[in-house]
């Protein structure tokens, strides 16, 4: 029997396609693209500080060029990096929150009681003006930062009690930061806690809700873990945007006042962070958690969500008519901003440090006592 005139068509078109080597295709050079994006994602992600820390001097010295960055645009900022945090979250992640809830209850209560209550004293001790004050206690009141789950990984902590962390940090900031803040902040401030609640609504809750929105119903499809690798490189430039901003709109002030700011601010940034560092670490010695929950809880404790505070600073205590008649309140957002480079850096070096004492004890279970 013969073959039909298109079945012998389809077969000549297959030998055509088996014998002739067409270029390269646009959905090939797509590919390589994509590939090439998410490598450099990672790889910002892995260097989030050196990132910061470039663009702050970039700002420093072209303060013009990031000028743009300030007020609502900060705060739709913050909204994308928040964003992105939601698209990570899963409802494995929310069966955390209810399977583990003495764990997460005791990580929230030293969240939300060590850094606020450190930050005031640092302020009293340091003998910080009511400007520098509301920024340390800013930082001390916001809750956990979105990179402290990379840093759990990075030093074998307990990484599903760091997503929960975060998660039930952030989702307790619109009523606990306002609160505290009001509470500690010093008489001559005002704080607007019903602006700061309905602020941190918009910019975290939102966000983060329609991430996991997105998460759910599109982590069936293929495409979405190409997008997801992408957003590392998407929540450090925004990081980074945000601390840029920041530097163009306080470099006039600290040329004012010279270097001796800059390193008082960093000496108060360090004595904070390092404080919840070692007491967060306590916190799990005193409840006898096992040594990776102690490395977990030590990391959500002291890394803050610095970017938040940044735009929290901004938006209720240096927003434009504050500074019509106050200039100095620009000082509020130096603490802030010195802590989301300086956050990011302690971090990396802790899980670094944690990782060093499990080789070395390694190395000395496998050498032979006589």
């Amino acid at each position: 029997m013969q073959p039909d005139k298109h079945t012998a068509m389809r077969g000549e078109m297959g030998g055509l396609q088996q014998d002739i080597a067409y270029p390269p295709s646009a959905w090939h050079k797509c590919y390589d693209m994509k590939e090439a994006i998410q490598r450099v994602s990672g790889w910002m992600a892995s260097h989030s500080s050196t990132y910061v820390i470039v663009a702050a001097i970039l700002a420093f010295i072209l303060p013009e060029a990031f000028g743009w960055v300030k007020g609502d645009v900060s705060s739709v900022i913050l909204g994308v990096i928040m964003l992105t945090m939601g698209l990570t979250l899963s409802t494995d992640d929310f069966r955390i929150l209810f399977s583990r809830p003495w764990d997460i209850f005791i990580g929230a209560c030293a969240q939300f009681t060590l850094m606020p209550l450190i930050a005031y004293i640092l302020t009293i001790v340091f003998g910080l003006n009511p400007y520098l004050a509301i920024g340390v206690i800013l930082v001390g009141c916001c809750p956990g930062g979105v990179s402290s789950n990379i840093m759990s990984f990075l030093c074998k902590g307990d990484v599903a009690f760091s997503v929960g962390m975060t998660t039930a940090s952030t989702l307790l900031a619109p009523f606990m930061t306002p609160l505290l803040v009001w509470w500690l902040a010093d008489t001559r401030i005002e704080v607007d806690t019903l602006g700061m609640f309905r602020g941190i609504l918009l910019i975290t809750i939102i966000p983060v809700a329609i991430g996991f929105a997105v998460n759910h119903y599109s982590t069936r499809h293929a495409w979405y873990g190409d997008v997801q690798r992408m957003m590392p490189g998407v929540s450090v430039t925004g990081l980074a945007l945000i601390v840029a901003g920041v530097v163009s709109q306080v470099k006039p002030q600290l040329m004012l006042h010279g270097m001796g700011l800059f390193l008082l601010m960093l000496a108060v940034v360090f004595c904070h962070n390092t404080l919840g560092y070692i007491l967060g670490y306590n916190v799990g010695r005193l409840f006898r958690f096992p040594l990776p929950k102690k490395r977990t809880i030590s990391i959500e404790v002291g890394m803050q969500n610095a970017g938040m505070a940044t735009v929290l600073a901004t938006a209720f205590f240096a927003n434009d008519n504050i500074l019509a008649h106050s200039p100095e309140a620009i000082l509020c957002v130096v603490p802030c901003a010195i802590s989301c480079a300086y956050h990011s850096i302690s971090g990396t070096i802790l899980a670094g440090l944690f990782v060093k004492y499990d080789k070395r004890k390694a190395a000395a279970r496998a050498i032979p006592h006589p």
